[in-house]
């Protein structure tokens, strides 16, 4: 089959080198924030895959203690108990809180932590899944407590203020955290070579023995489309998909994005949406905000970021952005 490889600038954050003598290739997987995860790693001399498991352990499970809604004691589940209006955060949970309320202004309400109400209310939260649609009024409800608009944060001082109600979700970012968090742990522990994977959302550092970056398959909605091969280094790849996570209801799917204009799971919009960015959290809330917004609003918010995403259409049709495009030549080869 016919296949596309994409090419990205190298970012020159380390010399182009393999990794060092000694070196020998593990490769770990296990379960963790409501999915799996794998981690291909050159270990050197003297890290074991004893070693690996703990510090892939220790990053999942600082992020987990911060962001996971379903652990009772996380700081985002107290958050969303406490019935106060101003509040104060940690600095960790301020670091990825500031960015993605900028995210969500940015993308007008696309890509929004303040939502959490709406998508516990269509049963894509702790709570499981709902047997039916939630009444108007419960929507009505949910989204008078929502949105990045109603929030007044500080990062520098952690110190926040929310209506009473509002319930945050960091489910299209923190996955996206937790990568990148194990990386650079690996990075300090002298492994710099690796690729994480966390659900579908990946980072990859250095290159591995023949010098070749840490090539990517992207998922396609139809097997008989083209596939596409992204040669990562140093950079983060995420999708968000509509059959990722939904459920069916009188013969309709409804997905777990949820469009703050009208409160209700996307009924329009891509299959799917494949970004690579900086960061792997960056490319996951990117891919999450692309997914909700409108057509001409998402042309427009690709490029004005100058944004580096694949897009397949609900009507079959495959959309690169101009950046992405310019990354790709097709090749019959396998690299």
């Amino acid at each position: 089959m016919d296949h596309h490889l994409v090419l990205p600038p190298l970012r020159h954050e380390a010399a182009l080198l393999p990794p060092p003598p000694g070196s020998r290739l593990i490769r770990l997987h296990g379960e963790s924030m409501g999915t799996g995860w794998s981690l291909s790693v050159y270990a050197p001399p003297g890290l074991s895959e004893a070693d690996l498991r703990a510090l892939t352990g220790r990053e999942l499970a600082a992020i987990l203690a911060l962001f996971s809604p379903w652990q009772a004691e996380s700081e985002i589940s107290q958050l969303n108990r406490d019935p106060r209006e101003d509040l104060q955060v940690s600095p960790a949970f301020a670091a990825l809180l500031g960015p993605m309320l900028d995210l969500a202004r940015a993308s007008n309400g696309a890509s929004d932590p303040t939502l959490g109400t709406l998508v516990d209310l269509w049963g894509f939260g702790p709570a499981g899944r709902r047997s039916g649609l939630p009444p108007a009024e419960k929507i009505a409800a949910a989204r008078a407590v929502s949105g990045w608009q109603r929030v007044s944060f500080d990062p520098l001082s952690g110190r926040l203020q929310r209506p009473c109600g509002m319930r945050f979700d960091f489910s299209g970012s923190a996955k996206g955290l937790a990568a990148d968090q194990i990386s650079a742990a690996l990075s300090r522990a002298g492994a710099g070579h690796h690729l994480i994977e966390i659900g579908g959302e990946c980072y990859a550092r250095g290159l591995k023995p023949d010098l070749q970056p840490w090539w990517l398959a992207v998922e396609t909605p139809e097997p008989a489309l083209p596939g596409w091969r992204v040669a990562l280094y140093g950079m983060g790849l995420a999708s968000s998909g509509a059959a990722q996570n939904c459920f069916f209801h009188a013969g309709r799917r409804y997905a777990h994005s949820i469009d703050p204009a009208t409160g209700w799971p996307c009924q329009a919009g891509p299959v799917s949406v494949t970004v690579l960015a900086q960061t792997c959290c960056e490319a996951d809330a990117l891919a999450t905000a692309l997914m909700v917004l409108p057509l001409a609003a998402r042309t427009a918010f690709i490029a004005r970021r100058g944004l580096s995403a694949l897009i397949f259409e609900a009507d079959g049709r495959v959309s690169p952005s101009p950046l992405w495009a310019a990354m790709t030549k097709d090749d019959d080869a396998q690299p």
